[in-house]
């Protein structure tokens, strides 16, 4: 099994899960891996703990992906407490999912070396610029998820690790031809139905709520209301980009990079050639006789080109007239580039020459003698390096300055700031998980919600943003994390109670009218005596998005209708309730599979399969959770 991770690691698979992975984190940010926390985890695995900080993390995750799938529909399905209440058991489930991964990984000796993560690093899209690697983008991307290069690279280890283990079970898994067959069909079937909703709106309107309801709903439930620990701080940033050029760059200063670079501006003579090889062959007098023979013809006059086509061994070369393009210094086989550089002018044919591949016969097509950049010609380049190591100079005395004044003063940023020229910036309050730019930045919270700043009201040591870039704080106001006052909450919660009584009326209410359909009334008469709406859908399949959500899914499991339509009482996600009347329910034909649809069978039932896997691995652990502290909405 050691055998396949291994292989199985490497594999295009293992790529586009990490990749998923890393895409993922980067649009929403990872700063809640990067520290430890006191609080109280939200599940245990096998004696590791899973920090609340890094279920918020993964919660606002979650809620970002419902958001961008429900759009304005979002906040309806989001008042309800039970439904939110299963999108944080499903985050909770994944977590311990993925710690579950990382632990049987860990006890096979999955390991990740250094230079793998290195070239992985260098392979991911996110980092590269016009198809190359760019460690500034490199730097760039990690630092706005909140990360510096040897954390991300523990992370990354992590997640390859883990991926390991998913390729490998992935790869000893496949469909029969059979189960290929059977399943194409299940996907392909659609299905013809009637249906009414009963939703909260139909009834919302004639339910109230009384002020002990809210009162009471609030004192059983305050672990909801919490809001988050906030401060608000002053800082002085100083980045050697943005600050003034303080000292004129000299035309002596500019001479001198010049010299001292001179061969970066020299682009060196380059050739053009052409050529006839004859292999050595097994007589290597024979193929040296046919060389000179084909020069002695060449000087007699005959064309190179149709030479090249009938005589040339070089196969490749001989379909574009022997041509091998341009060629630089120490390119070549020596004897050859001796050849080819010892050329004069376009068009002059060498004598034979002998490498380790042949004879050659060289023509030269195109030269470009060597080239030099005057210092006019980079002036301006050199002028604004130049102007960039003055600034780099300037923030580094500056750096030193802001440093001992806000130790010096450590009550205020004042004389700090004035001494580098700079402003004191100020915040509103903001949480860990909503800190502005520059200040999001985990090492720039850990020290904003520090002990030390937030007790003894002193200025924070020069933290390290990056290149020539550096923060000073001070925590100007603090709010710990509190329960929200019930007048701040009220609204809210009257449109929990509402929606919890607007679905309880219509459990009720689809119970009653489910009854009815069941002893043999139709859904139409049904509907016009209750004064609803039927809704047809025909030909519906299973991932149907033209129906209200989650509704397919539950469809697709009912029993096929004989004589008559198959009646079902079905409550959504959202606690809605929907009456179906499944009219009919329609096969495809069996026909060849093709290698697409086969292997997205394949894939599909790795899935179920891997998922079955994962429950084992819960069913063998020890999983202790915890309560959820409530996140912000």
């Amino acid at each position: 099994m050691l055998e396949k991770i291994r292989e199985g690691s490497q594999g295009l698979t293992a790529k586009i899960i990490l990749g998923l992975v890393i895409l993922s984190f980067a649009l929403a940010g990872i700063g809640s891996y990067l520290g430890q926390t006191t609080e109280k985890p939200v599940a245990v695995v096998n004696g590791q703990k899973i920090s609340q900080t890094t279920f918020a993390r993964a919660y606002e995750n979650e809620r970002s992906r419902l958001e961008q799938q429900f759009g304005e529909y979002f906040n309806q399905i989001a008042s309800d407490p039970t439904y939110m209440a299963r999108v944080r058991e499903g985050v909770i489930d994944r977590l311990v999912q993925q710690e579950l991964q990382t632990q049987l990984a860990n006890e096979l000796g999955l390991r990740i070396s250094d230079e793998a993560i290195k070239e992985e690093i260098r392979t991911l899209p996110y980092f590269n610029i016009g198809g190359q690697f760019s460690n500034d983008r490199y730097l760039q991307v990690i630092r706005q998820m909140n990360f510096q290069p040897d954390t991300f690279r523990n992370y990354l280890r992590t997640e390859m690790t883990r991926s390991q283990l998913v390729t490998a079970v992935a790869a000893s898994d496949f469909a029969l031809p059979n189960e290929m067959v059977t399943i194409s069909q299940l996907q392909t079937q659609v299905r013809d139905l009637d249906y009414v909703l009963l939703t909260a709106d139909q009834v919302s309107k004639d339910i109230t709520v009384t002020e002990q309801e809210i009162s009471d709903y609030y004192t059983l439930n305050q672990s909801q209301f919490l809001s988050q620990e906030q401060v608000s701080v002053e800082y002085v940033e100083l980045n050697a980009e943005t600050l003034p050029v303080v000292k004129a760059v000299t035309d002596d200063e500019i001479l001198a990079l010049y010299n001292d670079n001179k061969a970066q501006y020299v682009e060196p003579e380059r050739r053009r050639v052409a050529h006839i090889l004859v292999d050595l062959g097994d007589d290597e007098a024979a193929s040296e006789a046919k060389a000179q023979d084909l020069l002695a013809k060449l000087k007699a006059g005959a064309d190179f080109a149709q030479l090249v086509q009938s005589d040339s061994s070089d196969i490749v070369s001989a379909e574009n007239g022997g041509d091998l393009d341009w060629i630089d210094r120490d390119m070549m086989d020596p004897a050859f580039e001796e050849a080819a550089f010892s050329l004069a002018a376009k068009g002059d044919i060498s004598d034979v020459v002998k490498s380790e591949f042949g004879f050659h016969i060289i023509k030269l097509t195109d030269l470009q003698a060597e080239q030099i950049k005057t210092l006019d010609m980079v002036k301006d380049e050199l002028t604004a390096r130049l102007e960039q190591d003055h600034k780099t100079e300037h923030f580094y005395e500056l750096q030193t300055r802001l440093a001992e004044l806000a130790f010096e003063v450590a009550d205020s940023l004042s004389e700090a700031a004035t001494a580098v020229e700079q402003e004191v910036k100020s915040t509103a309050l903001f949480s860990r998980f909503d800190a502005p730019a520059p200040l999001n930045d985990a090492k720039v919270l850990d020290a904003a919600f520090s002990v030390e700043l937030l007790e003894d009201k002193v200025n924070s040591e020069l933290i390290e943003l990056g290149n020539e870039h550096v923060v000073v704080l001070r925590v100007k106001e603090h709010k710990p994390a509190a329960t929200k006052a019930l007048a701040e909450v009220s609204d809210q919660i009257k449109a929990v109670l509402v929606k919890q009584k607007a679905n309880e009326v219509n459990a009720t209410r689809g119970d009653e009218l489910y009854a009815k359909l069941s002893s043999g009334t139709s859904l139409a008469d049904l509907a016009a005596e209750q004064s609803l709406q039927v809704e047809q859908a025909r030909d519906i399949k299973r991932n149907a998005y033209n129906l209200v959500a989650g509704l397919a899914k539950d469809v697709f499991q009912m029993a096929h209708p004989v004589d008559k339509p198959v009646v079902n009482r079905i409550t959504l996600a959202n606690g809605d309730v929907a009456l179906v009347s499944l009219l009919a329910v329609k096969n495809a034909p069996v026909t060849e599979l093709d290698a697409r649809t086969k292997e997205s069978i394949n894939a599909e039932q790795i899935n179920r399969n891997y998922l079955v896997f994962v429950d084992a691995l819960k069913q063998q652990a020890e999983v202790k959770a915890a309560a959820v502290e409530a996140v912000t909405e």
